[in-house]
């Protein structure tokens, strides 16, 4: 697939959340024939160019569609797509989460759906499954950085969905993206007051009790340890929130 036709159709993107407007526009094309599974998009600097847009914005972009599932990124080589994705109309727009109260809300409605999606991964997880949920712990125990914590804490939760063998889990967190992770979301003095709270070491203690009740295939203890994870993550954002109010 040209270039040319990518760049041409990507720079009638509309105003508005730059970021998701490209991954909307991403998304159209795909969904389009515009490119394919298999066909590599144009490089970051090739996106800048014709969106005239930022590096940081071009790189929010492809890593929402690479966590998604839409497209791979391979190092030294570029940005290949996947899959074909679903409608866009039904994406939770990132953009309208921008204060302390949405993040809380959108843990509010992570708890209604995960526990028991960690509990049915629990009893229908395959071997294949797990391994994946153990990569995804491993990663992000080894996060380096910010970024790099937030993605690979997104893939742990989809590999949960995922293992629970009920395609409409995974779906869900998918449209979420992640901007479903406080971090991700928050402005910078939350950000600042919250990390202090939130170790990383305890997080990921936190990630290790639901992996290992679902290797276990212990239903109860899987939507035990969800719901300790996400009721603290809950507790800590609204300590910020606190904290921030004073």
């Amino acid at each position: 697939m040209s270039n040319d036709l990518v760049t041409a159709d990507i720079t009638r993107r509309r105003p508005g959340n730059l970021a998701q407007s490209l991954v909307d526009d991403v998304c159209r094309m795909i969904s389009q024939g515009v490119v394919r599974p298999g066909d590599k998009l144009p490089t970051e600097l090739e996106l800048m160019a014709v969106g005239g847009v930022s590096r940081a914005t071009v790189r929010e972009a492809l890593s929402r569609l690479q966590v998604s599932g839409i497209v791979e990124t391979r190092r030294g080589i570029g940005t290949f797509v996947l899959n074909v994705p679903g409608s866009t109309v039904s994406r939770l727009d990132p953009a309208t989460i921008v204060t302390l109260q949405d993040v809380i809300a959108i843990l509010d409605v992570r708890i209604s759906f995960e526990i028991e999606a960690a509990g049915l991964a629990a009893l229908r997880r395959s071997d294949a499954q797990l391994a994946s949920i153990e990569e995804a712990l491993k990663r992000f125990e080894h996060a380096s950085d910010t970024s790099g914590s937030i993605v690979s804490d997104f893939q742990f939760h989809l590999q949960i969905a995922q293992a629970s063998n009920n395609r409409y889990f995974a779906d869900i967190i998918t449209h979420f993206g992640t901007s479903m992770f406080p971090r991700a979301r928050l402005d910078t003095v939350a950000i600042a007051r919250l990390d202090r709270q939130q170790k990383h070491e305890r997080l990921v203690r936190e990630h290790a009790h639901i992996f290992e009740a679902v290797a276990r295939c212990d239903y109860d203890a899987s939507r035990a340890a969800m719901r300790i994870h996400l009721a603290n993550s809950r507790a800590r954002v609204v300590k910020a929130h606190e904290d921030l109010s004073i």
